[in-house]
């Protein structure tokens, strides 16, 4: 995999595209997509189970079996409240309709179809407060492990202007449970103000992947394996969307050896 980096549109309805296939992974599968009021966007989940996330604006859900009608209140991803998000299970037909312009995350990984379709509603999704000082960050657990799914693990994170996230550098490459977990990963990227940008740098122990990027407003970068920090420049916001998945739907990490030191500041 040469290049970790998915560019994101800034106008029509397909932001953004990740699949298995185009990562040359096994797991994750992400796409973002922009509809305005009144459009509909009618798909099926095929062999993969699905969360979506209502990034911003109002929808309708529909599924064979549910409906939820007009989910969603942010105006911003930066807001300081949790999404709307629904979860649905495979070989299901969708169909998501927008009440004004939304914009939503469609959050995909292999599955069998032993769960049925739900909403999480904001009351339920836990919000958290990670690192101090200029490590500070703000998490919100839109569907972790302790909730139903097969292989899906999603969460926002804001970073604010001047922080760093996703830091010390840390990774999940290796299926050594309970130590380390393999997890695929991409995080889905939006900057306030939206002109700005912040920097990520993916990195194993050997080097063998050691790239950097400043990504902007609706970029992807995946992380297949190695550790993945994030930095946000003075007078820019850092908002992302984590999706993981691997062989099992569990989250242990790594912190790199060499930058563990701040942990005992």
């Amino acid at each position: 995999m040469s290049k970790l980096i998915v560019k994101g549109q800034q106008t029509g309805r397909d932001i953004v595209t990740v699949t298995p296939e185009s990562a040359g992974w096994r797991h994750v599968g992400f796409a973002a997509k922009r509809l305005n009021g009144g459009e509909r966007l009618a798909f099926d989940t095929g062999e993969s189970e699905l969360c979506i996330v209502v990034l911003t604006g109002i929808v309708t859900v529909t599924t064979p079996e549910h409906i939820w009608r007009e989910i969603g209140e942010r105006r911003s991803v930066f807001e300081t409240q949790s999404p709307y998000a629904v979860y649905v299970p495979p070989r299901q037909r969708v169909t998501i309709a927008s009440h004004g312009d939304a914009e939503v995350a469609l959050c995909t990984a292999p599955a069998s179809g032993r769960l049925e379709a739900r909403l999480i509603e904001p009351a339920i999704i836990a919000r958290s407060t990670r690192g101090a000082g200029t490590n500070t960050r703000y998490v919100c657990d839109i569907l972790p492990q302790s909730e139903p799914a097969e292989s899906l693990l999603v969460v926002e994170v804001v970073t604010p202007a001047g922080h760093s996230s996703s830091y010390p550098p840390h990774k999940h490459d290796a299926d050594a449970i309970p130590q380390e977990s393999f997890l695929e990963e991409t995080y889905y990227h939006r900057i306030d103000p939206p002109q700005g940008f912040a920097f990520q740098r993916v990195y194993t122990d050997a080097r063998d992947i050691d790239a950097a990027y400043a990504v902007e407003n609706h970029d992807v970068v995946m992380v297949p394996r190695g550790y993945h920090p994030v930095t946000a420049p003075h007078g820019y916001h850092s908002y992302y969307l984590n999706v993981m998945a691997g062989p099992k739907r569990v989250w242990h990490f790594r912190n790199d050896p060499a930058h563990e030191w701040m942990l005992a500041t």
